[in-house]
């Protein structure tokens, strides 16, 4: 994951002690640097103490920002006092910058009241925020509305704030791969590319004949083609696979990585059925499963909409991702289900994971061209789900998050599963059949709901169902 750089703006209103600006702007700083984040600030000769107040402290803050605008992620507006409103919201307006904004405040100390300890921040958030509002920008706010840097609250206000921002900036710019056509099946998955590019979204297609064609062309003892290999043997069990099945999914991800990085793609989304079993005669599992392990989300069915949704749970978290069907009740418990796929799941998801056939393809096609597909149970923990979608009609992106945990119920079943329990889930399942969402969700083991609802919705711009029940 990128580091991300953070454009501080220290308000200040001058009728307030200097020490507090002094003091909190050291402080602030210390902070991010202690979570890695790069930043950029006036220094104290630009601006009276390095902080922004005037119409001339904002131009000359504005400028630097301007300066650093292609490697700036968010803004954070701090409050060691009350602020100038005004000021805050010209810089921004100024710099020119379209990034998320977070607007702390200082909290008082009871027993320093007086005029020289005084800081009126409380009051001062209110005025920034209804500046910010005027001038048209959308901002973020941290739990409590006044906090102190150093405490846990602001410190995962602040992480939040960082996942948001790599969620705007990754989904702003995201280049995804469109490897073969939609299996005519599925119909569930079709999407809008110009939704998508009218977002900052961006698909490149080719046709999975031209992918087989390039995997083809590399011969046996290529060097890529035996170091990639050993990486499939390095990945998970392939005891029960054939050589030549091995042989043929090595020259596939070799083809595929070839494509990506010659068009710079940041995930993809890949034709299997059945067209790839019966043409080439492997499973591309292993190969979408080791790539969404190495951050390089892939999901099958070229389900375009959902890897995107893979990659925004990856940028939120900072974890891999997966794309998972919502499958099978869980007995009797309504808050249960099983979530299955044929085996492309990364392997942090599947700590047995083993290399075996696609059974319920093998059944139709044989078993012997169905090599490749990653089986494995997912262990107790925290979970993530997303999906987002193109609404045609309605000429807009919509989504839903929300979070659940992994079970350890127990489970007798083949391929790539997981029980997970999501308190209401038969709530959020009549929103996902009301609203027509596809059949596929994107899961992470992680915590990062409430920074994609935020990303998604207040900076994006999306329709988003925050499922919180």
């Amino acid at each position: 994951m990128s580091k991300i750089t953070l454009a501080v703006i220290v308000g200040n209103r001058n009728f307030f002690p200097d020490r507090l600006i002094a003091e909190g702007r050291k402080e602030i700083l210390a902070v991010l640097k202690e979570l890695g984040v790069s930043v950029v600030i006036p220094n104290k000769e630009e601006t009276k103490l390095g902080a922004v107040e005037t119409w001339e402290d904002a131009k000359r803050c504005a400028e630097l920002f301007r300066a650093h605008r292609e490697t700036i992620d968010g803004i954070l507006v701090t409050l060691p006092n009350f602020g100038d409103e005004k000021g805050v919201a010209d810089t921004v307006k100024l710099s020119g910058l379209d990034v998320p904004i977070l607007v702390h405040a200082w909290p008082d100390d009871m027993k320093k009241m007086s005029v020289e300890w005084r800081r009126d921040a409380f009051c001062g958030k209110i005025s920034v925020c209804s500046n910010l509002r005027q001038y048209g920008f959308p901002y973020s706010l941290t739990t409590l509305h006044t906090v102190h840097p150093q405490s846990d609250s602001f410190q995962a206000d602040l992480k939040k704030f960082l996942a948001v921002c790599r969620v705007v900036k990754g989904i702003r710019r995201a280049r995804i791969g469109a490897i073969g056509a939609r299996p005519d099946a599925f119909k569930t998955v079709r999407y809008s590319e110009k939704i998508l590019q009218e977002n900052g979204i961006s698909v490149s297609t080719i046709d999975l004949s031209e992918i087989i064609g390039a995997a083809r062309t590399l011969t046996d003892t290529d060097p890529k083609v035996k170091t990639r290999i050993k990486a499939i043997r390095a990945y998970a069990s392939t005891t029960d696979v054939p050589d030549a099945a091995l042989l043929l999914m090595a020259k596939l991800g070799v083809a595929i990585s070839d494509w990506m990085a010659a068009n710079d793609l940041n995930a993809t989304a890949i034709q299997c059925w059945t067209s790839l079993q019966q043409n080439y005669g492997i499973n591309a599992c292993t190969l979408m499963s080791m790539m969404s392990e190495q951050l390089l989300p892939s999901a099958c069915e070229v389900d375009v909409t959902g890897v995107l949704s893979m990659y925004a749970l990856q940028l939120a978290s900072g974890t891999p991702s997966a794309l998972v069907d919502w499958n099978n009740n869980y007995a009797e418990e309504p808050d249960k289900c099983v979530l299955f796929h044929c085996g492309n799941w990364p392997k942090c998801f599947l700590p047995d994971a083993k290399v075996k056939t696609a059974e319920i393809l093998g059944t139709i096609l044989g078993p012997q061209c169905t090599y490749g597909a990653v089986a494995g149970r997912t262990p107790a923990g925290p979970m993530t789900f997303a999906r987002i979608t193109t609404d045609d009609g309605f000429g807009c992106i919509r989504s839903y998050v929300g979070e659940g945990r992994f079970t350890d119920d127990p489970l007798e079943t083949f391929g790539a599963k997981a029980v997970v329990e999501v308190p209401g889930l038969q709530t959020l399942m009549q929103h996902v059949c009301e609203w027509g969402f596809e059949h596929h969700v994107a899961m992470s083991a992680s915590q990062c709901a409430d920074a994609l609802a935020e990303a998604f919705g207040n900076y994006l711009g999306w329709d988003v169902y925050y499922h919180r029940r």
